[in-house]
């Protein structure tokens, strides 16, 4: 749990300096392509290329390249549909998302967890109650792409590591997870990139410079190990201390004129579904098992 609440509070401030500084001005497919680059550049020393079965490679670059590379393609994408406390908001979904996986990975689906989710869906409602537009239908789906990936690999690295008994540090392999979302960010740009929107300025760059060694290169790989430590609900829990946190930097730093009434009173009910879902739809689930 160190682990995992140590990325959560450098976390919290990626959201903001996202939103401020680079959505909107800096092309969101340049900014994936970056921030991969620079956390690949951070573990290719580290890369271990013997004793290495290639099934486990080409798995770690699947994995990364669903849970960093096509995640952010959605992720940044979003800033330009939703404010950072509304994209924040609708990242709740994704411990719903990981308990999800893991039961179907199993074999079982429980219809319980679609309560929490219609629960959830009534907040992001009244998160936007001046009016629904398509933007903003848009940009919830968009975050949810994003959660569904995160979700995806962090059930597939965990899975990986519990499969596979290598007696090598994971620092050493971690690197082709970097690769596998390399290759997912650099197709993205030179489909999609826009040349004409480059950063143009030192804090530009050095937020993506931030972002890229710390917040991608230290932040991912300290969370997928802190994930390997953890049993699914804990981990489920702690990607949703992820909110609160970041709600309090954005708010309080950059966003202090946000409607509060609205972000409390979504928020508040978005949460109850989460309340919701640990106890009572938990407790269904649990029921059904038995049958």
């Amino acid at each position: 749990m160190v682990y995992l609440s140590a990325i959560t509070i450098l976390w919290a401030f990626s959201f903001s300096l996202i939103g401020v500084y680079l959505a909107g001005q800096v092309d969101s497919w340049f900014s994936v392509l970056i921030r991969v680059a620079l956390a690949c550049i951070v573990f290719l020393p580290f890369l271990k290329f013997k004793r290495i079965p290639a099934s486990l490679i080409i798995k770690l670059m699947m994995t990364g390249g669903v849970q960093l590379g096509l995640m952010y393609c959605f992720y940044y994408k979003s800033f330009l549909l939703l404010s950072v406390p509304e994209v924040l908001l609708f990242t709740v979904f994704t411990p719903i998302y990981v308990t999800l996986i893991y039961d179907l990975l199993k074999g079982r689906f429980s219809p319980w967890y679609l309560v929490t989710a219609a629960i959830a869906v009534i907040g992001a409602v009244v998160i936007k109650r001046t009016g629904v537009n398509e933007h903003f239908v848009l940009g919830f789906f968009v975050v949810q792409g994003a959660n569904l990936c995160f979700a995806v690999g962090q059930v597939a690295y965990k899975r990986l590591m519990e499969n596979y008994q290598t007696d090598l540090p994971q620092h050493t392999i971690f690197g082709y997870f970097y690769i596998g979302a390399l290759i997912v960010a650099s197709v993205a740009f030179l489909l999609f990139g826009n040349m004409d929107k480059l950063p143009a300025t030192y804090t530009q760059w050095g937020i993506l410079v931030y972002l890229g060694l710390i917040a991608s290169g230290l932040g991912y790989f300290v969370w997928n190990k802190g994930a390997c430590m953890v049993n699914a609900g804990a981990l489920a829990i702690m990607n949703n201390a992820l909110v609160p946190a970041g709600l309090i930097v954005n708010i309080f730093i950059w966003n202090r004129d946000a409607d509060l009434f609205s972000l409390v009173s979504g928020g508040a009910i978005i949460m109850f579904s989460l309340w919701i879902n640990e106890t009572w739809v938990k407790k269904k689930r649990l029921q059904s098992l038995k049958k």
